[in-house]
Protein backbone atom coordinates (compact mmCIF):
# COMPACT_ATOMS: atom_id res chain seq x y z
CA UNK A 1 0.00 0.00 0.00
CA UNK A 2 1.28 3.48 -0.86
CA UNK A 3 1.84 5.85 2.06
CA UNK A 4 -1.05 8.10 2.95
CA UNK A 5 -1.04 11.82 2.37
CA UNK A 6 -2.64 13.96 5.06
CA UNK A 7 -5.52 15.03 2.83
CA UNK A 8 -6.27 11.51 1.59
CA UNK A 9 -6.12 10.12 5.11
CA UNK A 10 -8.46 12.82 6.43
CA UNK A 11 -10.94 12.08 3.65
CA UNK A 12 -10.73 8.32 4.24
CA UNK A 13 -11.31 8.76 7.97
CA UNK A 14 -14.30 10.99 7.34
CA UNK A 15 -15.76 8.31 5.03
CA UNK A 16 -15.07 5.52 7.53
CA UNK A 17 -12.50 3.76 5.31
CA UNK A 18 -9.56 4.37 7.65
CA UNK A 19 -9.04 4.61 11.38
CA UNK A 20 -6.47 6.71 13.18
CA UNK A 21 -5.13 3.56 14.85
CA UNK A 22 -4.60 1.84 11.49
CA UNK A 23 -2.78 4.90 10.15
CA UNK A 24 -0.53 5.12 13.20
CA UNK A 25 0.31 1.41 12.94
CA UNK A 26 1.10 1.77 9.24
CA UNK A 27 3.48 4.65 10.01
CA UNK A 28 5.18 2.73 12.82
CA UNK A 29 5.69 -0.26 10.53
CA UNK A 30 7.34 1.98 7.93
CA UNK A 31 9.66 3.45 10.55
CA UNK A 32 10.61 -0.03 11.73
CA UNK A 33 11.23 -1.17 8.14
CA UNK A 34 13.89 1.48 7.42
CA UNK A 35 15.93 2.08 10.58
CA UNK A 36 18.98 3.01 8.51
CA UNK A 37 17.35 6.33 7.59
CA UNK A 38 17.57 7.53 11.23
CA UNK A 39 14.70 9.94 10.53
CA UNK A 40 13.46 9.90 14.14
CA UNK A 41 15.36 10.34 17.39
CA UNK A 42 12.33 9.65 19.62
CA UNK A 43 9.26 7.61 18.69
CA UNK A 44 6.18 8.10 20.88
CA UNK A 45 4.56 4.86 19.80
CA UNK A 46 2.41 4.04 22.83
CA UNK A 47 1.09 7.54 23.42
CA UNK A 48 0.38 7.80 19.68
CA UNK A 49 -1.63 4.57 19.83
CA UNK A 50 -3.57 5.84 22.82
CA UNK A 51 -4.28 9.14 21.09
CA UNK A 52 -5.36 7.30 17.94
CA UNK A 53 -7.79 5.11 19.89
CA UNK A 54 -9.22 8.21 21.55
CA UNK A 55 -9.60 9.90 18.16
CA UNK A 56 -11.40 6.88 16.74
CA UNK A 57 -13.92 6.92 19.58
CA UNK A 58 -14.60 10.67 19.45
CA UNK A 59 -16.37 12.93 16.96
CA UNK A 60 -14.10 14.80 14.57
CA UNK A 61 -12.97 17.98 16.32
CA UNK A 62 -10.45 19.58 13.97
CA UNK A 63 -8.98 19.49 10.45
CA UNK A 64 -6.12 17.21 11.59
CA UNK A 65 -8.28 14.83 13.60
CA UNK A 66 -6.43 11.52 14.05
CA UNK A 67 -3.50 12.44 11.77
CA UNK A 68 0.02 11.56 13.00
CA UNK A 69 2.83 14.08 12.60
CA UNK A 70 6.55 14.35 13.25
CA UNK A 71 8.15 17.35 14.95
CA UNK A 72 11.71 18.53 14.47
CA UNK A 73 13.57 17.87 17.69
CA UNK A 74 14.16 21.54 18.50
CA UNK A 75 10.39 22.02 19.02
CA UNK A 76 9.50 21.57 22.68
CA UNK A 77 7.00 18.88 23.65
CA UNK A 78 5.56 18.52 27.14
CA UNK A 79 6.74 15.28 28.73
CA UNK A 80 8.74 14.22 25.66
CA UNK A 81 12.49 14.74 25.40
CA UNK A 82 13.56 17.63 23.17
CA UNK A 83 17.32 17.22 22.78
CA UNK A 84 17.98 19.60 19.90
CA UNK A 85 20.39 17.05 18.45
CA UNK A 86 22.86 17.88 21.22
CA UNK A 87 24.49 16.41 24.31
CA UNK A 88 23.77 19.73 25.99
CA UNK A 89 20.05 18.86 26.19
CA UNK A 90 20.30 15.09 25.87
CA UNK A 91 17.98 14.51 28.88
CA UNK A 92 15.86 17.65 28.70
CA UNK A 93 12.10 17.05 29.00
CA UNK A 94 10.12 20.32 28.66
CA UNK A 95 7.28 21.15 31.00
CA UNK A 96 5.26 22.81 28.23
CA UNK A 97 4.91 22.26 24.51
CA UNK A 98 5.76 24.81 21.85
CA UNK A 99 2.82 26.98 20.86
CA UNK A 100 2.69 25.46 17.38
CA UNK A 101 2.28 21.95 18.77
CA UNK A 102 -0.49 23.17 21.08
CA UNK A 103 -2.27 24.48 17.97
CA UNK A 104 -1.74 21.27 16.01
CA UNK A 105 -2.88 19.11 18.91
CA UNK A 106 -5.98 21.28 19.33
CA UNK A 107 -6.69 20.63 15.64
CA UNK A 108 -6.64 16.89 16.33
CA UNK A 109 -3.06 15.93 15.38
CA UNK A 110 -1.21 13.04 17.02
CA UNK A 111 2.51 13.20 17.86
CA UNK A 112 4.28 10.21 16.34
CA UNK A 113 7.75 11.31 17.37
CA UNK A 114 10.61 13.80 17.20
CA UNK A 115 12.56 13.95 13.96
CA UNK A 116 16.30 14.23 13.53
CA UNK A 117 17.81 17.69 13.32
CA UNK A 118 21.25 19.12 12.88
CA UNK A 119 22.51 20.14 16.31
CA UNK A 120 20.52 23.24 17.29
CA UNK A 121 19.69 23.58 13.57
CA UNK A 122 23.25 24.66 12.73
CA UNK A 123 25.67 21.81 13.39
CA UNK A 124 25.75 19.79 10.20
CA UNK A 125 26.12 16.01 9.99
CA UNK A 126 29.44 15.26 11.68
CA UNK A 127 29.78 11.91 13.42
CA UNK A 128 30.64 13.40 16.85
CA UNK A 129 27.00 14.06 17.70
CA UNK A 130 24.78 11.91 19.95
CA UNK A 131 22.41 10.95 17.11
CA UNK A 132 23.22 9.67 13.62
CA UNK A 133 22.33 11.94 10.69
CA UNK A 134 19.09 11.33 8.80
CA UNK A 135 19.70 9.77 5.37
CA UNK A 136 17.99 10.50 2.06
CA UNK A 137 15.33 7.82 1.36
CA UNK A 138 15.92 8.02 -2.41
CA UNK A 139 19.63 7.26 -2.09
CA UNK A 140 21.32 6.96 1.29
CA UNK A 141 24.67 7.98 -0.23
CA UNK A 142 23.26 11.41 -1.11
CA UNK A 143 22.66 14.53 0.97
CA UNK A 144 19.36 14.88 2.79
CA UNK A 145 19.85 18.57 3.39
CA UNK A 146 19.36 20.35 6.64
CA UNK A 147 18.69 21.25 9.19
CA UNK A 148 15.16 19.76 9.07
CA UNK A 149 16.63 16.55 7.67
CA UNK A 150 14.62 14.03 9.65
CA UNK A 151 11.30 15.73 8.92
CA UNK A 152 11.87 15.58 5.16
CA UNK A 153 13.28 12.05 5.20
CA UNK A 154 10.36 10.78 7.28
CA UNK A 155 7.77 12.28 4.94
CA UNK A 156 9.54 11.11 1.78
CA UNK A 157 9.79 7.55 3.13
CA UNK A 158 6.11 7.51 4.11
CA UNK A 159 6.93 7.16 7.80
CA UNK A 160 4.61 10.03 8.59
CA UNK A 161 2.23 11.96 6.32
CA UNK A 162 3.41 15.36 7.53
CA UNK A 163 6.05 16.97 9.69
CA UNK A 164 7.12 20.35 11.01
CA UNK A 165 10.53 21.89 10.44
CA UNK A 166 12.26 25.20 10.99
CA UNK A 167 13.98 27.44 8.47
CA UNK A 168 16.52 30.19 9.15
CA UNK A 169 18.40 30.14 5.85
CA UNK A 170 16.76 27.28 3.94
CA UNK A 171 16.36 24.49 6.49
CA UNK A 172 12.81 23.55 5.45
CA UNK A 173 13.19 24.15 1.74
CA UNK A 174 16.51 22.39 1.09
CA UNK A 175 15.68 19.00 2.66
CA UNK A 176 12.20 19.17 1.14
CA UNK A 177 13.77 19.75 -2.27
CA UNK A 178 16.35 16.99 -2.04
CA UNK A 179 13.80 14.52 -0.64
CA UNK A 180 11.07 15.38 -3.17
CA UNK A 181 8.62 16.89 -0.68
CA UNK A 182 6.73 20.15 -0.56
CA UNK A 183 8.08 22.51 2.09
CA UNK A 184 6.85 25.99 3.00
CA UNK A 185 8.72 28.72 4.83
CA UNK A 186 5.75 30.92 5.68
CA UNK A 187 5.76 34.68 5.93
CA UNK A 188 7.63 35.51 9.11
CA UNK A 189 5.13 36.17 11.88
CA UNK A 190 2.45 33.77 10.68
CA UNK A 191 3.58 30.81 12.82
CA UNK A 192 4.59 31.14 16.46
CA UNK A 193 8.17 30.31 17.40
CA UNK A 194 7.48 30.18 21.13
CA UNK A 195 8.94 27.00 22.57
CA UNK A 196 11.38 26.41 19.68
CA UNK A 197 15.10 26.43 20.43
CA UNK A 198 16.30 29.66 18.83
CA UNK A 199 18.97 30.06 16.22
CA UNK A 200 18.30 33.62 15.05
CA UNK A 201 15.22 35.45 16.32
CA UNK A 202 15.52 37.87 13.40
CA UNK A 203 15.43 35.12 10.75
CA UNK A 204 13.88 31.98 12.32
CA UNK A 205 10.69 30.56 10.80
CA UNK A 206 8.66 27.39 11.43
CA UNK A 207 6.57 25.62 8.81
CA UNK A 208 5.30 22.39 7.24
CA UNK A 209 6.92 19.64 5.20
CA UNK A 210 4.51 17.23 3.50
CA UNK A 211 4.22 15.09 0.39
CA UNK A 212 1.88 17.50 -1.38
CA UNK A 213 1.30 21.22 -1.51
CA UNK A 214 -2.30 20.59 -0.44
CA UNK A 215 -1.07 18.94 2.73
CA UNK A 216 1.13 21.96 3.48
CA UNK A 217 -1.95 24.15 3.14
CA UNK A 218 -3.89 21.84 5.47
CA UNK A 219 -1.15 22.08 8.09
CA UNK A 220 -0.95 25.85 7.75
CA UNK A 221 -4.68 26.13 8.39
CA UNK A 222 -3.88 24.93 11.93
CA UNK A 223 -0.40 26.40 12.40
CA UNK A 224 -0.99 30.04 11.46
CA UNK A 225 -2.28 32.69 13.81
CA UNK A 226 -1.42 35.14 16.58
CA UNK A 227 0.19 33.86 19.76
CA UNK A 228 0.71 35.96 22.90
CA UNK A 229 3.90 34.00 23.61
CA UNK A 230 5.47 35.28 20.36
CA UNK A 231 4.97 39.01 19.73
CA UNK A 232 6.12 38.69 16.09
CA UNK A 233 2.77 36.99 15.37
CA UNK A 234 0.75 39.90 16.75
CA UNK A 235 -0.50 41.06 13.35
CA UNK A 236 -0.87 37.65 11.67
CA UNK A 237 -3.93 37.86 9.41
CA UNK A 238 -6.47 35.11 8.84
CA UNK A 239 -5.73 33.62 5.40
CA UNK A 240 -7.77 31.31 3.17
CA UNK A 241 -5.35 28.41 3.04
CA UNK A 242 -7.47 25.76 1.30
CA UNK A 243 -9.99 27.96 -0.52
CA UNK A 244 -7.35 29.61 -2.71
CA UNK A 245 -5.42 26.41 -3.42
CA UNK A 246 -7.32 25.38 -6.56
CA UNK A 247 -7.66 28.93 -7.88
CA UNK A 248 -4.81 28.53 -10.34
CA UNK A 249 -2.44 31.20 -11.64
CA UNK A 250 -4.28 32.66 -14.63
CA UNK A 251 -3.45 36.34 -15.00
CA UNK A 252 -0.56 36.31 -12.52
CA UNK A 253 2.87 37.73 -13.41
CA UNK A 254 5.85 35.60 -12.40
CA UNK A 255 9.30 37.15 -12.18
CA UNK A 256 12.18 34.93 -13.24
CA UNK A 257 14.86 36.06 -10.82
CA UNK A 258 18.04 37.22 -12.51
CA UNK A 259 21.21 36.33 -10.64
CA UNK A 260 19.91 32.99 -9.40
CA UNK A 261 20.26 31.19 -12.72
CA UNK A 262 24.02 31.16 -13.17
CA UNK A 263 25.09 28.25 -11.01
CA UNK A 264 22.57 25.49 -11.72
CA UNK A 265 23.25 22.39 -13.77
CA UNK A 266 21.53 21.53 -17.04
CA UNK A 267 18.92 19.21 -15.53
CA UNK A 268 17.93 21.71 -12.88
CA UNK A 269 17.68 24.39 -15.57
CA UNK A 270 15.45 22.08 -17.61
CA UNK A 271 13.26 21.52 -14.54
CA UNK A 272 12.98 25.26 -13.99
CA UNK A 273 12.02 25.77 -17.63
CA UNK A 274 9.41 23.01 -17.39
CA UNK A 275 7.93 24.67 -14.31
CA UNK A 276 7.77 27.95 -16.22
CA UNK A 277 5.93 26.26 -19.08
CA UNK A 278 3.45 24.68 -16.65
CA UNK A 279 2.67 28.11 -15.22
CA UNK A 280 2.43 29.67 -18.68
CA UNK A 281 0.12 26.89 -19.87
CA UNK A 282 -2.07 27.64 -16.83
CA UNK A 283 -2.42 31.27 -17.89
CA UNK A 284 0.46 32.99 -16.10
CA UNK A 285 2.83 35.54 -17.64
CA UNK A 286 6.60 35.13 -17.16
CA UNK A 287 8.83 38.21 -17.06
CA UNK A 288 12.39 38.98 -16.01
CA UNK A 289 12.95 40.32 -12.48
CA UNK A 290 16.13 41.69 -10.93
CA UNK A 291 16.89 41.03 -7.25
CA UNK A 292 19.28 43.15 -5.20
CA UNK A 293 22.88 41.82 -5.17
CA UNK A 294 22.96 38.30 -3.72
CA UNK A 295 26.14 39.13 -1.77
CA UNK A 296 24.09 41.60 0.30
CA UNK A 297 21.62 38.89 1.31
CA UNK A 298 24.47 36.49 2.10
CA UNK A 299 26.36 38.99 4.22
CA UNK A 300 23.29 40.06 6.19
CA UNK A 301 22.22 36.45 6.76
CA UNK A 302 25.67 35.35 7.93
CA UNK A 303 26.28 38.24 10.32
CA UNK A 304 22.79 38.24 11.84
CA UNK A 305 22.59 34.47 12.26
CA UNK A 306 26.07 33.97 13.67
CA UNK A 307 25.90 36.84 16.16
CA UNK A 308 22.42 35.99 17.42
CA UNK A 309 23.25 32.30 17.76
CA UNK A 310 26.37 33.12 19.77
CA UNK A 311 24.33 35.35 22.09
CA UNK A 312 21.94 32.49 22.92
CA UNK A 313 24.56 29.83 23.60
CA UNK A 314 27.63 31.79 24.78
CA UNK A 315 27.24 30.78 28.45
CA UNK A 316 27.02 27.07 27.57
CA UNK A 317 29.93 27.44 25.13
CA UNK A 318 32.01 28.88 27.97
CA UNK A 319 31.03 26.37 30.66
CA UNK A 320 30.31 23.17 28.70
CA UNK A 321 32.11 23.38 25.34
CA UNK A 322 32.48 19.60 25.24
CA UNK A 323 28.67 19.24 25.09
CA UNK A 324 28.64 20.61 21.53
CA UNK A 325 29.76 18.92 18.36
CA UNK A 326 32.92 20.31 16.82
CA UNK A 327 31.21 21.86 13.80
CA UNK A 328 28.42 23.38 15.90
CA UNK A 329 30.91 24.85 18.33
CA UNK A 330 33.03 26.38 15.57
CA UNK A 331 30.02 27.94 13.81
CA UNK A 332 28.62 29.34 17.03
CA UNK A 333 31.97 30.70 18.23
CA UNK A 334 32.38 32.56 14.96
CA UNK A 335 29.51 34.77 16.06
CA UNK A 336 31.60 36.02 18.95
CA UNK A 337 33.90 37.72 16.45
CA UNK A 338 31.14 39.92 15.02
CA UNK A 339 31.43 43.53 16.15
CA UNK A 340 28.32 45.38 17.34
CA UNK A 341 28.67 47.87 14.48
CA UNK A 342 28.72 45.01 11.95
CA UNK A 343 25.56 43.51 13.44
CA UNK A 344 23.78 46.87 13.37
CA UNK A 345 24.88 47.41 9.76
CA UNK A 346 23.49 43.97 8.87
CA UNK A 347 20.12 44.84 10.42
CA UNK A 348 20.06 48.11 8.48
CA UNK A 349 20.90 46.32 5.24
CA UNK A 350 18.16 43.78 5.98
CA UNK A 351 15.63 46.61 6.24
CA UNK A 352 16.78 47.98 2.89
CA UNK A 353 16.50 44.52 1.30
CA UNK A 354 12.96 44.10 2.64
CA UNK A 355 12.02 47.45 1.12
CA UNK A 356 13.60 46.45 -2.20
CA UNK A 357 11.62 43.22 -2.22
CA UNK A 358 8.40 45.12 -1.54
CA UNK A 359 9.14 47.33 -4.56
CA UNK A 360 9.85 44.25 -6.69
CA UNK A 361 6.43 42.83 -5.87
CA UNK A 362 4.71 45.94 -7.17
CA UNK A 363 5.67 44.72 -10.67
CA UNK A 364 5.20 40.97 -10.31
CA UNK A 365 2.87 38.80 -8.27
CA UNK A 366 5.29 35.96 -7.53
CA UNK A 367 8.86 34.84 -8.24
CA UNK A 368 9.94 31.54 -9.81
CA UNK A 369 13.51 30.62 -8.89
CA UNK A 370 15.80 27.63 -8.71
CA UNK A 371 16.25 26.28 -5.21
CA UNK A 372 19.44 24.23 -5.46
CA UNK A 373 22.10 23.88 -8.09
CA UNK A 374 21.51 20.18 -8.61
CA UNK A 375 19.68 17.16 -7.30
CA UNK A 376 20.91 15.89 -3.94
CA UNK A 377 24.73 15.72 -4.06
CA UNK A 378 26.97 13.15 -2.43
CA UNK A 379 26.50 13.01 1.34
CA UNK A 380 28.87 15.34 3.13
CA UNK A 381 29.47 17.49 0.07
CA UNK A 382 30.80 20.77 1.44
CA UNK A 383 30.11 22.66 -1.78
CA UNK A 384 26.44 21.74 -2.07
CA UNK A 385 25.26 24.72 -0.04
CA UNK A 386 27.14 27.34 -2.07
CA UNK A 387 24.50 27.27 -4.79
CA UNK A 388 21.31 27.58 -2.80
CA UNK A 389 18.84 30.38 -3.50
CA UNK A 390 17.07 30.25 -0.16
CA UNK A 391 18.83 32.89 1.92
CA UNK A 392 17.41 36.01 0.25
CA UNK A 393 13.87 35.12 1.27
CA UNK A 394 14.81 34.25 4.83
CA UNK A 395 16.37 37.70 5.13
CA UNK A 396 13.20 39.38 3.81
CA UNK A 397 10.78 37.05 5.62
CA UNK A 398 8.93 36.36 2.36
CA UNK A 399 6.84 33.19 1.94
CA UNK A 400 8.86 30.66 -0.06
CA UNK A 401 7.83 27.17 -1.18
CA UNK A 402 9.97 24.28 -2.32
CA UNK A 403 8.05 22.09 -4.77
CA UNK A 404 9.01 19.03 -6.81
CA UNK A 405 9.38 19.81 -10.53
CA UNK A 406 10.30 16.38 -11.88
CA UNK A 407 13.12 13.87 -11.68
CA UNK A 408 16.74 13.89 -12.73
CA UNK A 409 18.48 11.22 -14.77
CA UNK A 410 19.86 9.92 -11.46
CA UNK A 411 16.30 9.24 -10.25
CA UNK A 412 16.48 12.00 -7.65
CA UNK A 413 13.91 14.79 -7.30
CA UNK A 414 14.22 18.12 -9.06
CA UNK A 415 12.83 21.23 -7.40
CA UNK A 416 11.92 24.87 -7.87
CA UNK A 417 11.06 27.66 -5.47
CA UNK A 418 7.99 29.91 -5.54
CA UNK A 419 8.27 33.18 -3.60
CA UNK A 420 5.58 35.75 -2.84
CA UNK A 421 5.02 39.03 -1.06
CA UNK A 422 4.32 39.15 2.67
CA UNK A 423 1.15 37.22 3.52
CA UNK A 424 0.88 35.98 -0.06
CA UNK A 425 1.34 32.41 1.18
CA UNK A 426 -1.97 31.00 -0.18
CA UNK A 427 -1.15 32.24 -3.71
CA UNK A 428 2.37 30.80 -3.40
CA UNK A 429 0.83 27.44 -2.53
CA UNK A 430 -1.65 27.68 -5.42
CA UNK A 431 1.23 28.24 -7.84
CA UNK A 432 3.13 25.33 -6.32
CA UNK A 433 0.07 23.12 -6.77
CA UNK A 434 0.01 23.93 -10.51
CA UNK A 435 3.66 22.89 -10.88
CA UNK A 436 3.28 19.81 -8.69
CA UNK A 437 0.24 18.57 -10.60
CA UNK A 438 1.97 19.08 -13.94
CA UNK A 439 5.40 17.70 -13.07
CA UNK A 440 5.63 16.31 -9.54
CA UNK A 441 4.37 12.71 -9.97
CA UNK A 442 3.07 12.34 -6.41
CA UNK A 443 2.45 8.63 -6.97
CA UNK A 444 6.21 8.13 -7.23
CA UNK A 445 7.61 7.36 -3.76
CA UNK A 446 10.97 6.56 -2.29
Amino acid sequence: MSPWTLSAAAEAMQAGRLTARALVEDCLERIEARPELAAFVTITAETARQAADAADSAPKHGPLHGLPLGLKDIIETEGVRTAGGSRLFIDRVPARSAALWERLEAAGAILLGKTTTWEFAIGGTRQDLPFPPALNPWDVTCETGGSSSGSAAAVAAGMVPGAIGTDTAGSIRVPAAWCGCAGLKPTQGLVSRAGIYPLSHTLDHAGPIAWTVRDCALLMSALAGPDPRDPTTRHAPALDWLGRLDGGVSGLRFGIAEGLLDDIDAEMADGLAAAGRALSDAGAELVSAALPPLRDFDAACNIITRSETFSYYRDALATRPEAFGEETRARMMAGGLVAAAEYIDALRIRTELIEAMERLFTGVDLLLTPLAGSTAPEAGSATSYARLATRPFSVTGSPALSVCSGWGSDGLPLSVQIVGPAYGDPIVLAAGAVIEQALGERDRRA
